[in-house]
């Protein structure tokens, strides 16, 4: 992506470079209502909109849709700015384009996360390419933290949740005849075969006891009431419901050879 000179079919190596005295002058007949003037002055600081970009380098899916947002910025930039002010286009134009990539970015995102934690991930992106650009080949979450000051918990939790996510049935494998799913690659721990058939196992023993040891095991373990509730409910002392419960777990152990 950072060699891609065509985006959305304009070759961005033979856009115009605009002189300060350049754009100061365009700005002028732009707001005196001149149309082609305007059109002169975004397209000679599109450059803007391709220098912020490289900021999200790390997280772009399609430089083409990014580009297009970071154009609604410089348009809502030239629209905006005050001639009036001793302020160069730049200054107020490239925080135009940032706002409007970050909105995108945003709102376009399948998982909803919270703006500062946003902000604490492109922040981190972009200390990454300063300390690249310092020489440092291979950064670390850990430099990057000790960079912004933060602990490195924060700064990788933060980088994770702007991480899109990938689809179950994202192909990770093809072979020409057959394809080899994500959902293929991940395994359930909690719900393996070993697990599967001590349940149905626990089922039969539970299906062997007499009706009323059943009742009582369901009333104590699965609606979690006390030995004196299911007294009350079964219509026998606590002494005997006690004295059933444990002879139900007996033949349950049992069951299982324990």
């Amino acid at each position: 992506m950072l060699n891609k000179v065509v985006i959305c079919g304009i070759n961005t190596s033979l856009l115009p470079k605009l002189t300060a005295d350049d754009t100061a002058e365009l700005l002028k007949q732009t707001k005196e209502g001149d149309a082609l003037s305007r059109n002169k002055l975004i397209i000679g600081n599109m450059r803007l909109v391709l220098s912020v970009l490289h900021r999200y380098i790390p997280r772009i899916c399609n430089m083409d849709d990014l580009f297009q947002v970071g154009c609604v910025g410089l348009v809502k930039a030239v629209d905006n700015f005050d001639i009036s002010l001793n302020v160069r286009f730049s200054t107020y134009a490239v925080p135009m384009i940032v706002g409007e990539i970050r909105r995108f970015l945003r709102e376009s995102n399948s998982m909803r996360v919270s703006r500062g934690i946003r902000d604490v991930a492109y922040l981190a992106l972009q200390t990454k390419e300063r300390l690249k650009a310092e020489g440092i080949e291979d950064v670390s979450i850990k430099q990057i933290a000790d960079r912004l000051n933060l602990t490195v918990a924060k700064v990788a939790f933060c980088l994770d949740a702007i991480n899109e996510p990938v689809s179950l049935f994202e192909p990770v494998y093809n072979d020409g005849e057959e394809s080899v799913l994500v959902m293929d690659q991940i395994c359930d721990k909690s719900n393996n075969e070993e697990k599967w058939l001590n349940n149905v196992s626990l089922a039969d023993a539970i299906m062997k006891l007499e009706e009323r040891e059943r009742q009582i095991l369901k009333k104590r373990y699965y609606e979690g009431k006390t030995q004196t509730e299911v007294s009350y409910e079964v219509g026998i002392s606590q002494a005997q419901v006690s004295r059933l419960e444990k002879n139900a777990v007996s033949q349950i152990r049992n069951y299982f050879n324990y």
